[in-house]
């Protein structure tokens, strides 16, 4: 499972994330006090690739690096646990890259400039939600690449036989069928308006109650399975659904909001048309099942996000091999 440090997908500014970063980094190997700057690598410079410490930002941030590298820049992987420790860094150019999706960055940088309690900016409708995404992060010093298919909304399963029992494919269709459901997910489900108070005013689904077991944790998932709880708060790309018997029900009236995948540099050190194109093609090639695939052979077959990264490249003709 992949959490993404956001639980519900709507981060937390830290007030103390800056001060946070150098020390966090070196403990993770190279201090990113130590990078010298894009004109110190080989070839056509350094670029260091940030990384979030869940596995689809880890197998993610690999596959940028080995792009890069393949184009001719001398990149590495630079692993902090969250996005409050790699934005500032970002905007610092401590590191350079990093995959990102579309509404959870925009909410970020809309709560770190207009505060928690800002009006959102982020909507089901892509185009609209990076057209903002751009306009708050330009004043960061940061650039926002074109994003691609692959996404990774929060999204909602049943278990395979509740929904063939009640004719379910859609969350519409759980509205309809009048069922009362016990909803596994975060505490922060009770509030968020994609969450308990979206799924009752936009699909009519009668919420009894809440098991707090965490997004799509193991535990969660447990549950609904058991028949503890009849649904669970997950994402689109959990890759352990089928090894629980769920299914995940359509978001079929777009309560979630867009949260493609899209590379973010800091223009200043990494605003070269070169590595946007280089990135651009692994963008336009990833797919929402690609994700689902890559994170199930990292969570549930064991193998390195770094090998796993290589492989898909190479198939996808993205690197030789």
């Amino acid at each position: 499972m992949s959490s993404k440090s956001r639980g519900v997908r709507t981060a937390v500014v830290a007030g103390t994330a800056v001060a946070l970063v150098a020390g966090l980094a070196a403990c993770q190997g190279q201090s990113l006090e130590d990078k010298g700057g894009k004109n110190n690598g080989g070839g056509k410079g350094e670029i260091v690739v940030g990384s979030a410490g869940f596995t689809e930002s880890k197998v993610l941030a690999e596959m940028y690096s080995k792009i890069l590298n393949a184009a001719g820049y001398s990149a590495h992987v630079q692993t902090l646990s969250n996005r409050e420790l790699y934005e500032p860094a970002l905007e610092k150019g401590q590191i350079d890259v990093v995959p990102e999706y579309a509404s959870t960055l925009a909410e970020f940088l809309n709560a770190k400039k207009n505060g928690v309690k800002a009006k959102p900016v982020a909507s089901s409708d892509i185009d609209k939600t990076v057209a903002a995404l751009k306009k708050l992060a330009g004043p960061y010093g940061l650039k926002v690449l074109p994003s691609g298919p692959a996404t990774d909304q929060n999204a909602f399963a049943v278990t395979k036989e509740f929904a063939a029992k009640h004719k379910l494919k859609t969350l519409s269709d759980l509205g309809r069928s009048g069922q009362k459901i016990t909803l596994a997910s975060g505490e922060e489900c009770e509030t968020r308006v994609f969450c308990k108070p979206g799924l009752k005013t936009r699909y009519g689904i009668d919420i009894a109650g809440l098991d707090p077991k965490g997004v799509g944790t193991p535990q969660a998932k447990q549950a609904v399975k058991d028949g503890t709880d009849q649904m669970v708060l997950t994402t689109t790309t959990d890759a352990t659904l089928d090894n629980f018997g769920l299914v995940l029900l359509q978001d079929d009236k777009k309560l979630q909001n867009a949260d493609n995948v899209l590379p973010v540099v800091n223009a200043k050190s990494a605003g070269d048309k070169e590595i946007a194109a280089a990135l651009g093609k692994l963008t336009r090639t990833l797919t929402t099942r690609d994700l689902i695939n890559l994170n199930s052979k990292v969570d549930a077959q064991r193998l390195k996000p770094a090998d796993v990264a290589q492989t898909y490249l190479e198939s996808k003709g993205l690197l030789k091999k």
